[in-house]
């Protein structure tokens, strides 16, 4: 599992890091708002520990632009005690708050709590597949970017469904071909490729810099996770 942890103090990031390192999760870290909200883009951590007093961007206001396009579970981090400052960050979309100081096994008892809730609302929510800032209703066939409602066709939600199932694996024009229309087309690969363009121009922040839907040259496309 992936953590982010976003502080301005060094010493505490290293700590925290130095603890979460030992229990065997992958630790990323920055050290203000900006650097939340941008990690929370680019590395889909699987939790984020966020301090609320921060340069350049505080951690209420990251929480809250985080919530835009991620569920991913956070904890705040703060020095206040007010129980109005708590409830500021759980308005803001937190999902658990640590006073500072605080102990570091509280912190990972804590994290391992909201990691446990995140995997059970995963598996219950079947009829759903989000990756990142992409969602689909598998019952309705709909898919959305960033919470909006994006209009597929039949077909492009049929690839976008099957990748997005498979993320991370590679597959090339002839095997999405006979995967998705069983030959139909199977005489012009360039169908699958006409497909994938429409798909990021729907689908991706920046369809020329694709986040999630890439190509591997040379031999197909995947969905990056």
């Amino acid at each position: 599992m992936k953590i982010l942890i976003v502080d301005d103090e060094d010493l505490l990031v290293k700590g925290i890091r130095f603890n979460l390192q030992q229990d065997g999760y992958t630790v990323i870290s920055g050290s203000n708002g900006l650097d939340a909200v941008e990690l929370t883009k680019t590395e889909r951590p699987d939790l984020i520990v966020l301090d609320v007093m921060m340069p350049e961007m505080d951690g209420l206001t990251a929480c809250a632009r985080i919530r835009e396009f991620s569920d991913v579970p956070i904890i705040l981090l703060t020095a206040k005690v007010e129980d109005m400052d708590k409830l500021m960050g759980f308005e803001q979309g937190a999902d658990d708050y640590l006073t500072k100081p605080f102990n570091i096994l509280e912190l990972k008892a804590r994290i391992r709590a909201l990691l446990r809730r995140s995997a059970t609302q995963q598996a219950q929510n079947t009829d759903q597949l989000t990756i990142g800032s992409i969602t689909l209703d598998l019952n309705a066939r709909n898919a959305y970017r960033a919470g909006t409602l994006s209009d597929l066709t039949a077909k492009e939600f049929d690839v976008i469904e099957f990748l997005m199932r498979n993320p991370n694996r590679v597959y090339s024009r002839e095997a999405l071909l006979d995967t998705i229309w069983a030959y139909e087309y199977r005489s012009d690969i360039r169908t699958v490729d006409v497909h994938i363009r429409r798909l990021r121009e729907k689908l991706e922040e920046d369809p020329a810099n694709p986040q999630y839907i890439m190509t591997k040259w040379g031999v197909g496309y995947y969905f990056k996770k």
